[in-house]
């Protein structure tokens, strides 16, 4: 009986250990609006799709045909149902015709517009939602649709992305509700630790992309914070700042458009091709 129990376990971590692709690369994407997907989505965006560029659906989409926990072809909306284009998005079709044909790229996206960082720490959040329901109801609803929990539906999909692939990296934008806080480093540092922690990952062991505001040449109402972003390095070695300088945006001055989105996340793309090649 002692032999049959071994037996089980040594197949049990041999089906493991091959359930997990080495050739599946998966990012992680947090922030808020700009990450979720405020810009308009075109005719160019939905064609010339991938197979090899997937999304794990983070919650169910009925109207999309999507269901919670399960690998699509990533066409935008890459985040909840009635969002708009990501820089996930142009990140991903441009890091894929970079990647060998045996190699896949899959999005984890958890994001949620007006949000301060302080929705994915995973002690703070509840205190926040709960001090910003009177204020913004609409961005609580967001967060009611990752049952309350942003940060808790990040781990439980990348979890679930794990089994199928290796995750390496961290694509983030955030900072407009946190503009001029200058600890805000600090607390990204914190949730940063965290989700390696969460994960079984490595300290400092995957870079996190920060892209930068929409710039004060473009008219960016909350380009001050980008001097703060640009400090994030200091607190987490591995994080590349990737610059938003000439991306074009809507005249609100918080939201790239459609034209400075699929910029931007082409950036992102390079910046961690040259951070690779170091």
């Amino acid at each position: 009986m002692k032999r049959v129990l071994m037996l089980i376990s040594f197949i049990m971590i041999r089906f493991n250990a091959h359930a997990q692709d080495p050739n599946f690369h998966i990012y992680l994407c947090i922030g808020q609006s700009n990450m979720e997907g405020a810009a308009r989505i075109e005719a160019q965006d939905t064609v010339n799709l991938d197979s090899r560029f997937k999304v794990l659906e983070a919650l169910d989409c009925s109207k999309l045909n999507r269901q919670k926990g399960q690998w699509y072809t990533a066409k935008p909306p890459l985040c909840r149902c009635d969002t708009r284009l990501s820089p996930a998005d142009y990140f991903g079709r441009t890091m894929i015709q970079s990647m060998p044909q045996n190699q896949t790229l899959g999005l984890v996206h958890v994001a949620v517009a007006g949000s301060k960082i302080e929705i994915f720490d995973k002690v703070k959040y509840k205190a926040y939602l709960d001090s910003s329901a009177k204020e913004r109801p609409w961005m609580i609803n967001m967060a009611n649709s990752y049952g309350g929990n942003p940060y808790e539906r990040l781990i439980e999909m990348a979890k679930v992305a794990q089994k199928s692939g290796v995750i390496k990296g961290i694509l983030l934008h955030q900072g407009e509700s946190n503009t001029g806080d200058k600890t805000w480093p600090t607390q990204v540092k914190k949730i940063y630790d965290d989700i390696l922690a969460d994960l079984g990952m490595a300290p400092n062991s995957i870079p996190l992309l920060a892209g930068e505001l929409v710039a004060a040449e473009q008219g960016g109402k909350c380009a001050s914070h980008n001097a703060i972003i640009a400090t994030l390095p200091q607190a987490i070695p591995k994080a590349v700042v990737v610059s938003s300088a000439g991306l074009t945006a809507a005249k609100d001055g918080l939201h790239f458009d459609s034209a400075g989105v699929r910029e931007f996340g082409k950036r992102y793309a390079e910046a961690l091709m040259q951070y690779s090649k170091k």
